[in-house]
């Protein structure tokens, strides 16, 4: 037996950000790691084998928090990273007016309120013009709003929100 104490930094549970799938199994709709970036998959087309290899898929993704467009070209038989994706629902309850700054951005918080009561106070109000003129004009107005908030390999971000009527 050792005297030596052993000292973990890891904060995390030990699940991985990805799960493999094989390339030919994955569709339309669906996600896909490309480039080190979590994509929702917006078209697929496989050619056939060739007479010296395999048959290949080509993606045509969506980066699912810049909305870049990118490609990959991977044979089907090969497995592909597939990003684990959520999508939770939160309680508007505030927005930060002075912000804070942070490695020379100026940085304005939404304050969340999750199902358990506690309050989320670390997301960025979304980059999406639209939606933060929304989102900015309903919570004005008093209305009651929830936001989706997207995350994925160890990123989130606002995605959607929706009004709802008061009980």
């Amino acid at each position: 037996m050792s005297d030596e104490e052993h000292h973990f930094e890891s904060s995390d549970a030990g699940a991985s950000k990805t799960y493999p799938q094989q390339a030919g199994n994955i569709r339309k709709g669906g996600y896909i790691v490309i480039k080190g970036r979590p994509c929702k998959v917006v078209e697929v087309s496989t050619s056939k084998t060739g007479k010296h290899g395999h048959a290949k898929c080509h993606f045509v993704a969506i980066d699912i928090f810049t909305s870049k467009k990118l490609e990959d070209i991977v044979p089907s038989s090969h497995n592909c990273d597939v990003p684990h994706v959520n999508r939770v629902d939160y309680q508007l309850i505030d927005i930060s007016e002075d912000g804070f700054l942070c490695s020379h951005f100026f940085i304005t918080l939404a304050f969340l309120l999750t199902d358990n009561g506690s309050t989320k106070d670390d997301l960025k109000l979304p980059t999406d013009e639209a939606l933060l003129t929304q989102l900015k004009s309903g919570f004005e107005e008093g209305k009651d709003i929830v936001v989706s908030v997207m995350s994925a390999m160890g990123e989130e971000q606002m995605c959607a929100l929706k009004e709802v009527s008061p009980k």
